[in-house]
């Protein structure tokens, strides 16, 4: 068989329906796509006028008006632009898909670039169809003795057109909505959608009933020329000027036809440069476009020109993370036509949690103007985005220290969930988190690694000799500067291995461990307070991207900072009681597997207390999360991990030790066991009453009762 080679044919009886009933997701667009081509038409005059093409009429004002008329059940949509001659609503109404715009764009492209042209597609005019049974155009052209055409289409293929009766240049799109749509005939609901799609579109949008028999009443001093007097009365009103409550004055009235409502503000606040706006105007623009009542923490004002066009405002919202969804709104625009709410494409993930506004004529939209196409262009715009975040705050932290610390609390588990979506607003960022620590001051990451231990041993007294001194290898009391050449390189190695890991402690539940602020406090040693459920991953990955920083929560290790010094000796003694001591321990308790260790702490008033290793809280904490249906005791207090501290400068830590299994031993053993397990973490519900009846039976044996 010979090769045969062609064209594909589309025929319009078939895609036309199509382009009906898909082309776009909600049918209420049409407001957007017909009133976009009414700002294009006077866009495209205002150029021609521009470049001597045309002369305005004198008193000639820019507008589109939307007229509602739910008895004859239309919509008309009217604007004085450029019009079109009778050949070009052959060429851009007759074939789809051809383009008005792109055709004006490419034939001026030189000339008077200033205002941008809206439309791209030559589709919005189809949608239309989506809604009406039937669709007329009237229209008169701009040209110099032109004909008016009158041109209409009943949704089929077929259409008529002829010379019309319009006198006006411009043009009006008449829509004869079907059955299922008269709802965008009705004032409240058109005005919802226009508002919704065109509320800062660059023409003003005025919206009123066609045959309006509603009226308004102002005074006469209020009349506008526009205004269509019905009567003129004199009313008596109070006299405000005077002190007397019952004087009266008498001022002109009108009863008028009442005024069309206009929906849009041409000139919207991120169209402006950033030096223009006030502070109260932007939180005014952020009332109104958001409905929120709270006032905004701050915000930040994108103008940009190179290498693409893009502004906008992004507002940081205070949020009340127990009560409300933390999930913002940032609105899209192109041209300031309203696109969607969210699109992933262009506002970075962590930045969903902002509200805002931007404006990117750029954006390569697809033909129903409601998504994006993929395009690496989209990825730099989301780039540049984050990019202009992570400059604002981090200026801010350096220039405006304290307006920073007083937002911190409310943007932190944004910045956080950045750092942990964005590896670039991180790197920025990084320097500029900041941490709170348990006496409610603010710590970038640097400063908190600057933070040293003090050594208070001299202070409590109790060790200051001990302090002083040191042990031979004989277990022989010397001075320090008697100490060994070999103990003094071992001291160097021990002081090069802390310093190569910097350990930043930090509190989760400050009530729940409020023992062990209060042993860092006595240490003259600071925490940080990480009691956000994002700040678990946030460390890990602080950690994983700043080598040799390491977190630990506050009661993952006892330092050397809480334990007295003690000689070679000393120390073999009290590593030989601990043995023994976990034995009795674990007897006491039947708790085979539990570490014990005893120490002798500086804090004389603290008994017992209890460690868990960081490594081993993070899994505990990962299965409680995942729900992975592990044994949580291979995991917490009492398990793998878990270590019970005693020390051995409390009389009732050495009333056990002299203690030979007696029944008070017991309970002293049990009673220290949980009084740490509650510094740590709730008992479980029979743990607890088990505490409680112990409790008890302890106050009656120091009373006497029986």
């Amino acid at each position: 068989m010979a090769q045969k080679q062609g064209s594909l044919s589309i025929n319009s009886e078939n895609i036309f329906p199509i382009i009906k009933k898909w082309l776009y997701s909600d049918h209420d667009i049409f407001y957007r796509e017909l009133i976009s081509n009414g700002c294009d038409a006077i866009t495209k005059l205002k150029k021609l006028e521009m470049m001597g093409e045309y002369e305005m009429p004198e008193g000639r004002k820019d507008q589109i008006r939307v007229l509602l008329n739910p008895e004859k059940k239309t919509v008309k949509i009217v604007d004085n632009g450029l019009g079109m001659t009778m050949d070009e609503v052959e060429e851009y109404i007759n074939q789809i898909a051809f383009s008005g715009a792109t055709d004006f764009i490419e034939k001026y492209k030189d000339k008077a670039n200033d205002d941008q042209i809206i439309g791209h597609f030559g589709l919005g005019f189809y949608s239309a169809f989506m809604v009406s049974d039937k669709v007329a155009i009237d229209t008169l052209s701009y040209r110099e003795g032109a004909t008016p055409v009158h041109w209409e289409c009943d949704g089929g293929t077929e259409y008529s057109m002829e010379e019309g009766d319009r006198t006006e240049v411009g043009t009006t799109v008449t829509l004869f909505l079907n059955e299922d749509c008269l709802q965008f005939c009705n004032e409240y609901k058109a005005t919802e959608v226009i508002k919704k799609y065109c509320s800062f579109m660059p023409t003003e949008i005025w919206v009123s009933k066609e045959d309006e028999k509603d009226t308004q009443t102002i005074e006469k001093s209020e009349k506008l020329d526009d205004d269509v007097v019905i009567e003129e009365f004199t009313d008596e009103v109070r006299d405000w000027d005077s002190e007397d409550e019952n004087a009266k004055k008498k001022v002109d009235k009108l009863k008028i036809k009442k005024r069309p409502e206009l929906m849009n503000e041409i000139h919207p606040l991120w169209t402006k440069h950033p030096n223009e706006c006030t502070d109260e105007e932007y939180k005014d623009f952020y009332r109104k476009v958001f409905a929120d009542y709270k006032e905004p923490l701050f915000w930040i004002h994108l103008n940009m020109d190179y290498p693409f066009n893009l502004k906008g405002i992004l507002y940081f919202p205070k949020i009340n993370m127990e009560y409300e969804s933390i999930e913002g709104t940032i609105k899209l625009y192109n041209n300031q036509v309203f696109i969607a709410d969210n699109i992933k494409e262009v506002i970075p993930e962590f930045l969903m949690l902002l509200k805002g506004v931007i404006d990117c004529p750029d954006l390569p939209l697809n033909v129903s103007r409601s998504a994006l196409q993929n395009d690496g262009f989209v990825k730099k715009i989301s780039e540049y985005i984050s990019k202009k975040v992570a400059d604002k705050l981090s200026g801010m932290c350096k220039t405006e220290k304290e307006n920073y610390e007083k937002y911190w609390d409310d943007i932190s588990p944004f910045i956080k969930f950045g750092c942990l979506k964005d590896d670039k607003f991180c790197e920025k960022m990084t320097d500029y988190i900041l941490f709170k620590d348990i006496d409610g001051q603010y710590l970038t990451l640097p400063e908190c690694l600057e933070v040293k231990p003090i050594d208070t041993e001299e202070e409590n007294g109790e060790n200051a000799d001990e302090a002083a001194k040191a042990v031979d290898e004989n277990g022989n009391a010397v001075e320090a500067e008697e100490i060994a050449p070999e103990q003094e390189d071992a001291e160097e190695d021990a002081s090069e291995e802390e310093k190569k890991e910097k350990v930043i402690y930090y509190v989760t539940d400050e009530k729940q461990q409020s023992q062990y602020i209060a042993m860092f406090r006595q240490a003259k040693m600071t925490a940080v307070v990480l009691d956000h459920t994002i700040d678990q991953p946030f460390i890990s990955q602080l950690e994983s991207k700043n080598e040799g920083i390491k977190f630990a929560r506050i009661d993952a290790d006892l330092t050397d900072s809480f334990t007295a010094k003690t000689g070679k000796k000393a120390a073999e003694e009290l590593a030989k009681q601990s043995e023994e001591l976990e034995k009795k321990i674990r007897k006491a308790l039947k708790k085979d597997s539990l570490k014990v260790s005893l120490q002798k702490l500086k804090n004389k008033k603290i008994a017992s207390v209890l460690t868990i290793s960081e490594e081993t809280r993070r899994m505990q904490d990962m299965m409680k999360m995942y729900g992975g249906g592990m044994d949580m005791n291979l995991f917490g207090a009492g398990g793998e991990g878990a270590t019970l501290v005693l020390n051995a400068n409390h009389p009732l830590v050495q009333y056990v030790l002299s203690d030979e299994d007696s029944k008070n031993g017991k309970l002293i053993c049990e009673q220290l066991y949980d009084l740490a397990m509650l510094q740590n973490a709730p008992l479980a519900p029979e743990e607890m009453t088990a505490f409680i009846q112990r409790s008890n039976e302890i106050m009656m044996l120091l009373s006497g009762v029986k």
